[in-house]
């Protein structure tokens, strides 16, 4: 089995519409949270991912503000201007759609969570300290992450052992290790530095993943950004991938 995993879309229609032209042919989608803040397509995103096949959908803390359940004082004003605009342009039906979205999945090996295992909406894993308090609580050989915007990977090689950063290769099918956590970096906003949409492909079957990039038009989301009323920031950082 085939999965297009996918994390922080960001309601950033043509960056995930590039991802969706990109990847190849997939049996089943897992979606990592936070499908609208930032981004001036919040309604199309959520339309989009709900019609996608066998589909495993997060909620993430940008998700959760637009809900009402996190303060939008948690947020900087830019981030916060755009969750007040999300509340009042997201239809009924969306919103609805949100509401009944989990935290954390577990499936076939893998847990999914937006932020980490242990705290699945807000906590950032960016350094080994961080994965190793995860990796003692996991009942899976893998998670499955987002929330950074990072594309990172994570691996312990025994209990006893401390949590290694991996290096990301792309366009490479890497064989999985027990005890990984894998996080397929941003569609939407990404933060490495690269602005080019970014995901994964996992082979369920053969233990494989694989990190891809995909180009879209980011002068035309940028005007689209601006053309809402939104933050300039929010248009000037998706050029620069930050």
């Amino acid at each position: 089995m085939l999965v297009l995993v996918l994390s922080d879309i960001h309601a950033n229609l043509l960056a995930l519409d590039a991802v969706l032209e990109d990847a190849p042919e997939f049996d089943a989608v897992w979606c990592l949270g936070d499908l609208v803040g930032y981004g001036p397509h919040p309604n199309e995103c959520i339309e989009r991912i709900r019609s996608l096949p066998d589909l495993l959908c997060l909620i993430g803390n940008h998700d959760q503000a637009v809900l009402g359940a996190i303060p939008i004082s948690r947020f900087n004003p830019d981030a916060g201007a755009v969750v007040a605009w999300t509340r009042k342009t997201i239809s009924e039906e969306n919103n609805a759609f949100l509401q009944t979205l989990p935290s954390k999945i577990s499936i076939n090996n893998f847990t999914l969570a937006h932020g980490s295992p242990n705290q699945p909406v807000w906590e950032y894993i960016l350094e080994p300290i961080t994965a190793d308090r995860n990796f003692d609580t996991m009942k899976t050989d893998y998670a499955l992450v987002g929330h950074s915007h990072i594309p990172l990977i994570f691996h312990r090689l025994s209990e006893d052992a401390f949590a290694m950063p991996l290096g990301v290769h792309w366009n490479k099918r890497m064989q999985l290790i027990p005890r990984m956590i894998l996080n397929p970096g941003s569609v939407g906003q990404p933060r490495d530095g690269d602005p080019r949409a970014s995901y994964a492909i996992l082979d369920v079957d053969e233990g494989r993943w694989e990190m891809r990039r995909a180009v879209y038009e980011i002068e035309s989301v940028q005007r689209a950004i601006l053309r809402a009323g939104l933050p300039d920031r929010q248009a000037l950082r998706l050029a620069a991938g930050i």
